[in-house]
């Protein structure tokens, strides 16, 4: 049940969506216990917008992968509020395939407004970063759920978002660009953002309708509810998963994608 009295409206939504209620790290250690994260891409750099790393859901080891946009104000400046780096892609694609090699499930945790669109980015290969951790993404032989806990943007949340099932906080995004992004581009005017959040559907309740994610996160005053629920629902929804065959697994996630 929502905290809220009423139904918010979607530009009501775009702006909790924003307040970056929660950090990554305090998600990341609500769901799991003993995290040890891990850095770097292997190539070049460790892109800090990108938190990673191996941690126990209950009994269960996993790998767990979060975009953090920080809060305070240096925070988001060192990971461009939250929109990744081509490194940051290339980093969870690193731990994808080690979670495949050892056989753990992946959870991702989701709040960017979008790559990061740098001319810097570009060189570094920014595009291809995307489109490989999607394809890495679709082939993992192992469970995956994506969680988009504040903002979903574009191409820079799907990269993380290409997996058996995907959640969503109850006050969360997720669409193709923002609401001023779109009223831009459609009427040449930012300002009827409002007019494009109505128009995105891009709340829960809209996609959950529409088939686009399976599960509403209920929001939660106390954390410890919060992140109570989300242990008990991934422990449950894992272990429905690990059911299926590899090849199994890949097909139904491959079919999932296909439908849109």
């Amino acid at each position: 049940m929502s905290i809220f009295k009423r139904e918010l409206t979607p530009t009501e939504v775009v702006k909790l969506a924003r307040e970056d209620r929660y950090s990554a790290l305090e998600l990341i250690n609500g769901v799991v216990h003993d995290f040890i994260e891990l850095h770097g891409d292997r190539q070049a750099f460790d892109d800090p917008a990108i938190v990673g790393g191996i941690g126990m859901l209950a009994e269960q080891p996993v790998t767990i992968i979060a975009i953090d946009k920080g809060r305070e104000f240096a925070d988001k400046m060192r990971t461009h509020n939250g929109s990744p780096l081509p490194s940051g892609y290339r980093k969870a694609q690193r731990l994808m395939q080690q979670a495949a090699k050892f056989n753990r499930p992946v959870i991702t945790l989701i709040n960017t407004p979008g790559a990061y669109p740098g001319k810097d980015a570009e060189e570094m290969g920014q595009g291809q970063a995307i489109a490989e951790s999607i394809l890495q993404s679709i082939t993992l032989p192992v469970p995956m759920i994506a969680i988009v806990y504040g903002e979903g943007g574009s191409g820079g949340a799907l990269a993380l978002a290409t997996s058996d099932q995907v959640w969503m906080f109850e006050h969360a995004t997720y669409s193709v660009l923002s609401p001023e992004g779109f009223a831009a581009i459609l009427w040449k005017d930012a300002s009827r953002s409002s007019e494009a959040a109505d128009l995105l559907g891009l709340t829960p309740k809209d996609l959950l309708g529409k088939g686009v994610i399976e599960q509403i996160v209920p929001d939660q005053r106390r954390t410890d509810k919060l992140f109570a629920w989300l242990q008990k629902q991934l422990t449950a929804e894992i272990a429905t998963l690990q059911a299926l065959t590899p090849a199994e697994l890949v097909a139904q996630r491959y079919q999932r994608f296909r439908q849109f």
